[in-house]
């Protein structure tokens, strides 16, 4: 490790300690605040379980609206205020942790405060400590793009593709299956769409250069590709539900539905 990056792990380390005291004696949610700023440090491993927990308990349904947007605003302000790679990608994390294993309420509270600060989208966000970060930094801002189309996709869905319990026809051997296998014309028409795109920006999530072998860009990835099997799941139900229905479609709905399938039929190739 040379001198620089010496001197760089031992400030980053240094503004912890002292965000973390300044959390203890300032804030009325110092559990909170404190729990959050340790999951998303200057240290560049994934964001520890203990951490995790507590910032989940702190949006849970027994908890008051208010705690659950401070917990969310508390976030929104590390991820603005960081210039560092390592913070802004664990404070993702947490968030996608967050809307993956935590209640209903985050991601209800978490698409009201989108409508009014776009936190997720961090296309000015760039870490320019060295030339090795600018690749993690392009990665970061991809990953906070596929968070926000994720938000995006429940805002017209109206449920998450991930928390979907896939359903079975019947007692016998039949394959689950999605609810876009149900839907009528006009919600497939609506819904798609919506599916394809985000599965666009989970196909970009491909770490280059550095960031490619990164162990703690690698961690988040997993989490990315972990969503992809029910998103598949949902076009793929959602297109055989298209086909039975085509013929049967006004003219200009089976416009809609043809640029739907050209679309599915680009992203196998992907």
């Amino acid at each position: 490790m040379s001198a620089l990056q010496s001197w760089r792990k031992a400030y980053g380390a240094l503004k912890d300690t002292t965000t973390v005291s300044l959390a203890s004696l300032n804030s009325d949610f110092k559990d909170l605040d404190v729990a959050i700023v340790k999951a998303t440090n200057h240290v560049e491993c994934p964001p520890k379980d203990r951490h995790l927990r507590k910032i989940v308990a702190a949006s849970s349904m027994a908890r008051p609206q208010a705690d659950v947007a401070y917990c969310i605003h508390a976030l929104a302000r590390r991820l603005a205020k960081t210039r560092s790679w390592i913070v802004a990608l664990k404070t993702l994390v947490v968030i996608h942790r967050l809307l993956r294993d935590g209640e209903p309420t985050f991601r209800e509270e978490l698409l009201n405060f989108t409508q009014r600060v776009q936190i997720l989208q961090l296309s000015n966000f760039k870490d320019n400590s060295s030339p090795i970060a600018w690749d993690y930094s392009s990665w970061v801002r991809t990953y906070g793009l596929f968070l926000e189309e994720r938000l995006q996709c429940f805002r017209i869905l109206k449920y998450d593709i991930e928390a979907e319990r896939l359903p079975k026809q019947g007692q016998g051997t039949e394959k689950a299956h999605s609810q876009t296998r149900e839907l009528d014309s006009q919600a497939l028409l609506e819904q798609m769409p919506a599916l394809q795109q985000l599965l666009y920006r989970l196909i970009g999530c491909r770490p280059e250069g550095a960031a490619n072998t990164n162990y703690l860009v690698q961690y988040a990835l997993a989490l990315v590709l972990k969503e992809s099997f029910k998103i598949y799941c949902a076009i793929n139900d959602g297109i055989i539900n298209l086909v039975d229905k085509f013929f049967e479609m006004p003219r200009h709905d089976a416009l809609k539905a043809l640029e739907i399938y050209r679309r599915a039929g680009q992203q196998v190739n992907l």
